[in-house]
């Protein structure tokens, strides 16, 4: 970082570039972007990011993204298929396979996935509550959408091993995933392709 630039300045920079995805470069070009033709945006951004910390939670029960003391867009629902549960590892992976138009049931957002070498275990996931809510919801069937790396792996079989004595289906995406992936790496059209072949997970 140039230490010509002011406090302030430096400071800006150095939370931007902790965001995901926005290195020293990119952080600099944004803040210079901020400080010149910008600056009349500073106001609207400051006040959005304010609104977005005061007024968006997690719904209780999918995780994914509610205003507060509104109604989850998933969860109460009555076009999708309460019987049909999609488990996923972030929001995020909600959005993507709502843009790939292949999934017509509720969502379960897990936070994350086991690694034990990062000391995620199971109480540091939703996994609990997933278990309650397909037992409430006597659930058809458990899709596991997660990541096929070790991690993504083990988490799935670990969810099966919870979920099978509940009698639910439950499948894991298919073809067209690639090895050692997650979601953000897949397309739109390969993502329907993972979903509508999906295939019984096995013990």
């Amino acid at each position: 970082m140039n230490a010509n630039y002011p406090a302030p300045i430096q400071r800006l920079i150095l939370l931007l570039k902790s965001l995901p995805g926005l290195g020293p470069r990119s952080a600099e070009r944004l803040m210079l972007w901020l400080m010149g033709r910008g600056h009349t945006r500073i106001p609207e951004l400051a006040e959005a990011l304010v609104h977005l910390r005061n007024h968006v939670t997690e719904c209780p029960a999918c995780g994914f993204f509610i205003e507060r003391g509104a109604a989850c867009l998933f969860c109460q629902s009555d076009k999708r298929n309460q019987k049909l549960l999609c488990v996923v590892e972030s929001a995020a992976d909600v959005l993507r396979l709502e843009r790939s138009g292949a999934f017509s049931g509720i969502y379960h957002v897990l936070g994350g996935k086991l690694s034990p070498l990062d000391n995620v275990t199971p109480s540091d996931l939703r996994i609990e509550s997933l278990a309650r809510r397909v037992h409430e919801l006597q659930s058809e069937e458990v899709i596991i959408a997660l990541g096929s790396d070790v991690e993504g792996e083990s988490t799935a079989h670990y969810l099966a091993d919870l979920l099978r004595p509940l009698g639910v289906r439950i499948t894991r995406l298919a073809q067209g995933m690639p090895a050692g992936g997650g979601l953000e790496q897949v397309d739109e059209l390969t993502l329907h392709q993972a979903m509508s072949g999906r295939r019984l997970l096995e013990s």
